[in-house]
């Protein structure tokens, strides 16, 4: 299971990010298809790095071999978290355990808040290089408006010559994109794999057809978009014959923002007193 991050965020597992930010509205109405993506991509781009609010929230995760819910507290030194549901049941002592040292990692390793930093930023920058790709990766088209939003669709452009593993997939994808009209935000975002997509003629790896991802975003703060829901399913195989895949769906919610001022060790200390959950509504199992 993944450390959980949240500075970016336009897509997730192999795509990864989502935004948050809050800028002037850009009407949509006389913009073409093109126009309308670019205009979303530069939004969420912006967005991305102006806005630094934290927050609190409820993150629920599952996998083939995961299915936990936790707290997570967001600080501008980093995030913790507390599992406070493991595969439908309260945590054991030795979750609850674990949860304790890597609050207190956090708090007295400097090395490891580094690394988890450099990590942070290595998906940062591969979300926004994807991100920027939208507009000249694929043909669109406007299917629909309505309630505020304009919906899109996209098949992959046949001029477009991606580099790397990530706009190889993502340029293999068709997809509908649905847009806030108003204030000109992703709302959501959803693809299918149409075709395998082999690394080195099928040397290195091989993504199946039919892998599908969607991605929906809600408005939890004026002006402040957060992710709070991500479904990835693909799979295929690496050199060796190794499986590989994403299959995770993940949703989060109740989000309040986190005050300010708040630090890692106020932020931890949150989290022991069960401020957080307080705060969020959510029942947790361990006291003080």
């Amino acid at each position: 299971m993944r450390e959980i991050v949240r500075p970016s965020r336009f897509f997730p597992g192999f795509l990864l990010l989502v935004l948050s930010g809050a800028l002037a509205p850009r009407i949509a109405q006389a913009q073409s298809p093109e126009e309308i993506v670019r205009t979303v991509v530069r939004n969420e781009l912006d967005a991305d790095t102006n806005d630094r609010t934290a927050w609190m929230y409820r993150d629920a995760y599952k996998s083939p071999d995961k299915n936990i819910v936790k707290l997570i507290i967001e600080t501008q030194q980093g995030n913790l978290s507390e599992v406070v549901e493991d595969n439908g049941h309260p945590p054991s002592a030795e979750q609850h355990q674990a949860d304790l040292d890597r609050i207190r990692q956090m708090l007295t390793d400097p090395a490891f808040r580094q690394r988890l930093k450099r990590n942070e930023q290595q998906d940062s920058k591969q979300a926004r290089d994807m991100m920027n790709m939208l507009p000249n990766a694929f043909i669109w088209n406007i299917v629909d408006r309505g309630n505020g939003d304009v919906k899109l669709t996209f098949r992959p452009n046949p001029s477009f010559s991606p580099d790397g593993m990530n706009g190889k997939v993502l340029a293999a994808m068709s997809g509908t994109l649905v847009v806030s009209e108003h204030e000109m935000r992703l709302r959501s975002l959803s693809g299918h794999l149409d075709k395998d997509v082999v690394f080195a003629w099928g040397l290195l790896g091989r993504i199946n057809a039919g892998g599908t991802f969607q991605i929906i975003r809600e408005e939890v703060g004026t002006g402040n978009w957060q992710i709070t829901q991500t479904h990835v399913h693909i799979s295929g195989h690496a050199l060796f014959f190794k499986n590989i895949g994403d299959q995770e769906d993940e949703v989060t919610s109740d989000y309040r923002r986190t005050p300010e001022g708040v630090d890692l060790n106020k932020a931890a200390q949150m989290l022991r007193d069960g401020e957080v959950a307080r705060e969020l509504h959510i029942e947790t199992h361990f006291g003080a």
